[in-house]
């Protein structure tokens, strides 16, 4: 279909298994013609899944140990825009396309390649990356949130794709923003190790900040650090760790028996609403309430009600008054209450359920593909959109192998992409203006991660805050990275005279919000297309989709989209023992990477057309993309039986969790299977027995040697072996210091920052930026996120105030240069 956002970009797609086909069908959802190509056979993944990440693309069978088919590939080359590949490091240098070859090929080529550990690590470079691999090595398995850890039980496994998700968000948007920059820099090849991303996506879980304060720390956290004081064990069960939950983050049993998940903590209205909504408003005049961006030692009480989490003192009573009034309704009722109260929650739904939700169907969240294999098969929608292309809902089925095998000959006829004179140098978005409207953790996602590519980012938020400093300010750690800060009251016509001074001067506009929000704002489309017709907006919420649905303006959180999508059902085990994957941020930091994406389609159209618009992605959405092995549904599917619950440890014997002499490692060798045991002296009796009893068999085996010794006993071979790390030892693992003046984020798979010079007074280790990786454009390591306001009188000034104005605005309360007198309150 021509007119798409990508309509003009061709994209080779030599990825196989997930992440590689994910990046392909993202473009190819946005219009890009891709091409897959096959080896002899077919698809080394013969599944329904890779049906459904095939979709809009081509088919063609290429036999590239021949010396002809490796020459018609390279003619393919001459005439693409794009290469994706994720194998081992240097397999296509091998077959003779590695990026010298593409780059003779094409000069103007953008090749991305995504290995499992990056080419220039040693130490790990040459394991075979499953997906479950990577995940090991990275700390996934490994403590994996807090319940797990109360519980005592460690490691747990999951099939949840994260290491594909991200590293698929971020290949696709760096070759979208290395496409948009070819009119000064000429093609790139770029890197993105996909356990590197895995990292960065789960940094949340890993930031360590100097001399925490308590305050920040939920029940759960304190609780493990006192049984650790005392030397007690983490020996909990499930119904023991309700006690430690806060009574705005946690999930109750409505009258029909669902859960009902609540997130409605931290923002200074979402409790009020959620007691109001359940008719507990008496509650509210007890309960004590007041700003908590002081130290604690000045608080009135020993709790506030905007701020995460509940004091213990009352903690118990709301809980047990939430709990009663669920109870006299059905979920359904609730969660249309919850939605219209704008008080952010929603029942717990598995993935089969979300796949037939009617709010998935309406919105296009979910679509229905008319699929030669399977019949109308659900699969999960795109993640990445543009408001107004009337395309992004047509979606053609997955391939017949080598279809495109007939029109090869007309392809080959077209001309050579011309090669461009064009050196330039710098960032992929150097002199991009964003406009940063978001706050808590998805939104300012993307403000900091364009500036690593040279953007540069000015924040606006409100003259009083709306979010606890737990999220503003914890994770604005994180995501506020290499920003300015202003501090604005938006109610004011003289807030809003300034507000709009800066869209005026933005090539972006980034905002979290409903489009009901959005348009509170001013910020319809027919309004910044009259200020500036080139102007991008940049929207993600929770729950909207490509169609207006019936939740499309509910609020929500990342655990929410959790809940919605079936992450939670499918991580604690079932229904009844729902829990959040890992702690903060996995579908939040996504979706501000997919929201990246959606930002890079809207370039490249405004490259071509000269139009702006709404670039869009959803919590949802990210959601569906974690479970994208399993999002989709259609007549006679198999089961969804995927391992589940804390008590798993893998998919099988040959993919699964083992304690080795020395500790726990992971085993991966689900092709080879019995022909890997075969190999090794220790374990070749057992190639005769089934599965069902082959697990324990291989414990046993297992457990007499150390790690090392079965790495090297299957080094080499398409079997991974690698000891669980976690997210912690991994942060160790890859420290440098910031005031040491060289940080490598090009070499280890692995890389974090101890920002020792930091302006809050404490350092933070952070993750670094070097999941992209490019050949020929710099990455930027973000400053430290600012003080909110720090930067408030000089932005004001940029925008033409004199300093009269200034101080007059500040002594107003129009704009203000602090939330706090410290950077974070003790």
């Amino acid at each position: 279909m021509k007119n798409r956002p990508l309509s003009h970009i061709r994209v080779l797609d030599f990825g196989h298994y997930l992440a590689g086909p994910l990046v392909g069908m993202m473009l190819a959802d946005l219009g890009a013609e891709v091409i897959r190509i096959d080896p002899p056979g077919g698809p080394r993944w013969q599944d329904p899944a890779f049906d459904m990440l095939s979709r809009g693309k081509r088919a063609l069978t290429l036999d590239l140990k021949s010396e002809a088919d490796l020459q018609t590939a390279l003619e393919l080359v001459s005439r693409s825009d794009v290469v994706i590949e994720n194998f081992r490091p240097g397999v296509m240098t091998r077959l003779g396309l590695g990026p010298d070859a593409l780059k003779a090929a094409n000069p103007n080529i953008v090749s991305l390649s995504m290995p499992g550990f990056a080419s220039t690590d040693p130490d790990l470079r040459d394991i075979a990356a499953w997906e479950a691999v990577i995940a090991a090595r990275t700390g996934q398995f490994t403590d994996m949130g807090l319940n797990r850890r109360l519980m005592g039980i460690n490691p747990s496994f999951t099939p949840l794709g994260l290491a594909s998700a991200y590293g698929a968000a971020f290949g696709a948007m760096s070759v979208l923003f290395a496409l948009n920059a070819r009119d000064r820099i000429r093609g790139d090849h770029i890197e993105v190790p996909l356990a590197s991303a895995l990292f960065e996506g789960l940094a949340y879980n890993s930031e360590l900040v100097e001399d925490y304060p308590d305050r920040y720390k939920s029940p759960r956290e304190l609780e493990l650090e006192r049984r650790a004081r005392l030397g007690l064990p983490n020996d909990l069960d499930y119904g023991q760790l309700s006690e430690f939950l806060d009574p705005f983050y946690r999930t109750y049993t409505c009258a029909d028996g669902r859960g009902f998940y609540i997130v409605s903590c931290s923002i200074v209205t979402h409790p009020r609403r959620v007691l109001e909504v359940l008719g507990l408003g008496d509650l509210l005049s007890d309960l004590p309430d007041f700003d908590v961006y002081v130290d604690q030692v000045d608080w009135p009480d020993e709790w506030a009600l905007r701020s995460y989490p509940v004091g213990p003192r009352d903690r118990a009573r709301i809980s047990d008054a939430m709990k009663a009034a669920f109870l006299t309704r059905p979920s359904y009722e609730w969660e249309a209450l919850f939605g219209a109260a704008k008080a952010p929650a929603t029942a717990q739904r598995s993935t089969r359920e979300w796949l037939a939700d009617p709010h998935a169907l309406a919105s296009g969240l979910v679509v229905d593909v008319d699929d030669p294999r399977h019949g109308n098969m659900r699969q999960m929608g795109n993640v990445a959109w543009l408001a107004d292309d009337s395309g992004a809902l047509r979606k053609r089925a997955g391939p017949e192998v080598d279809e495109f095998h007939n029109e090869l000959q007309s392809f080959l006829a077209e001309p050579a992409r011309a090669a461009a004179e064009r050196q330039g140098t710098g960032g992929w978005l150097d002199g991009l203006r964003v406009l940063d409207l978001t706050n808590v953790i998805a939104g300012p996602t993307i403000g900091s991660t364009l500036a690593r590519f040279g953007a540069k980012v000015t924040l606006v938020q409100p003259v009083a805050p709306s979010v606890d400093p737990w999220n503003a300010i914890v994770f604005g750690l994180q995501a506020q990275r290499g920003k300015q800060s202003i501090l604005l009251n938006l109610r004011d016509p003289q807030g809003q005279d300034a507000f709009w001074r800066m869209v005026a001067e933005a090539d972006v506009i980034t905002i979290n919000g409903t489009d009901a929000q959005r348009e509170a704002l001013g910020l319809s489309e027919e309004r910044l297309a009259k200020i500036n017709p080139k102007l991008i907006l940049v929207q993600l919420d929770a729950f909207g989709g490509p169609r207006r649905g019936p939740k499309a303006d509910h609020l929500g959180y990342d655990d929410l989209a959790q809940a919605a999508t079936g992450v939670m059902t499918r991580f604690g085990g079932g229904p009844d023992t729902p829990e959040e994957h890992a702690h903060f941020g996995t579908i939040d930091v996504l979706t501000g990477y997919c929201a990246c994406v959606a930002l890079g389609a809207a370039m490249e159209r405004l490259r071509i057309t000269g139009r702006g618009g709404i670039a869009r992605a959803t919590l949802a959405a990210a959601g569906e993309m974690i479970q994208a092995q399993f999002m989709y549904d259609y007549p006679g599917r198999a089961p969804f039986d995927e391992p589940t619950g804390r008590n798993a440890r893998g998919w099988g014997p040959y993919y699964h969790c083992y304690a080795a002499a020395d500790g726990w490692m992971f085993f991966a060798a689900p092709t080879e299977r019995q022909s890997a045991l075969a190999r090794v002296p220790e374990l070749k009796d057992l190639v005769e027995v089934d599965d069902d009893g082959l697990t324990e068999a291989l414990a046993a085996r297992f457990a007499k040697a150390p790690i090392a010794y079965w790495a090297e006993s299957f080094a080499g071979t398409s079997v991974g072996v690698v000891p669980l790390g976690s997210l912690m030892g991994t942060r160790e693992e890859g420290l440098q210091l910031e005031s040491s003046g060289e940080i490598d984020i090009k070499g280890a798979t692995y890389r974090t920052v101890r920002h020792d010079t930091h302006p809050m007074g404490r350092w933070v280790d952070l993750a670094a930026p070097n999941a992209v990786r490019p050949a020929r454009t710099p990455i930027t390591i973000p400053g430290p996120a600012p003080k909110y306001g720090s930067e408030t009188r000089a932005i004001l000034k940029r925008l033409g105030y004199t300093s009269e104005d200034i101080n007059t605005k500040i002594a107003q309360g129009i704009a203000s240069e602090a939330w706090s007198e410290k950077y974070l309150p003790e």
